[in-house]
């Protein structure tokens, strides 16, 4: 059964995780060949501009497979070694994949996002929650630890003791919470989540595809360099960036009182 749904209007590819009556687990048999595939594609599209990523039904993701789990069975059944490669193969890839995402992604978090669920979606760059999402990493509590890396994205998104707490406690916080943690930057009732969704992310869509691109690829690698690195590569990519058409609209618009209209050249 396919994991995900897959629409593309105007710019935005829609990525909706489509298990809804199980609150879309994660970490079945080829769900991450499922992810890898999808995002290989937008990366490969220079029609796509921006991603929303939210989940049908109640849930953004309830996490892993509790049932998988309880029967040691698919991705977290066999010997340590086979358990290790199935998080590798699998679970690691629908991470990996979104990491790599070169255009903006907004996370719709629609319902709980909870474990695997929360940390797919801190992968996003922005995060809108409605107001009955619900947040946690509640590894902990089932006698596991975070085995997607989430020990590395979430003290980046709201700080280390924001991040120990909800680890060591494994609490679940309301969207409220969430926004004031700034985990997500605004929450708005479930029926208006995929409008709001949908306007950002238009805003976004209508900005150059190659810079949009590039100054992801900047924000990603300034987490990491020194000050001069993050300069230096600035410089370089600038100066691919006035060489382009999409730049000379950009002027023109703005000297013309007029909106632009880019097209990735």
């Amino acid at each position: 059964m396919s994991l995900l749904t897959i629409e593309h209007a105007d710019h935005i590819t829609t990525l909706t995780i489509d298990r809804a009556e199980t609150m879309n687990p994660l970490g079945a048999d080829g769900d991450g060949d499922e992810f890898t595939a999808a995002c290989d594609a937008i990366n490969r599209d220079m029609d796509v501009r921006c991603v929303i990523l939210t989940g049908a039904g109640r849930a953004f993701s309830a996490g892993g497979d509790i049932k998988a789990m309880k029967t040691r069975s698919g991705t977290f059944g066999g010997t340590p070694p086979g358990i290790s490669d199935g998080y590798r193969n699998n679970i690691h890839r629908i991470l990996r994949s979104l990491y790599g995402l070169r255009v903006p992604v907004i996370a719709a978090v629609n319902g709980p996002a909870i474990g695997l669920g929360c940390d797919v979606a801190c992968l996003a760059d922005m995060r809108i929650a409605s107001a009955k999402a619900k947040f946690g990493v509640t590894f902990l509590k089932l006698g596991i630890i975070p085995g997607d890396g989430g020990t590395w994205i979430l003290p980046r998104i709201i700080g280390e003791a924001r991040a120990a707490e909800l680890f060591y406690t494994g609490d679940v916080i309301d969207a409220a919470t969430a926004q004031d943690w700034g985990l997500v930057s605004r929450v708005v009732e479930l029926d208006a989540l995929m409008e709001e969704a949908r306007a950002l992310a238009s805003k976004v869509a209508a900005l150059p595809p190659h810079s949009l691109r590039h100054a992801k690829n900047l924000m990603r690698q300034g987490r990491e360099t020194s000050y001069d690195t993050a300069l230096e590569m600035a410089a370089n990519t600038q100066a691919l960036m006035h060489l382009t058409d999409d730049h000379m609209e950009g002027v023109d618009a703005l000297i013309e009182k007029r909106t632009p209209q880019f097209k990735g050249q």
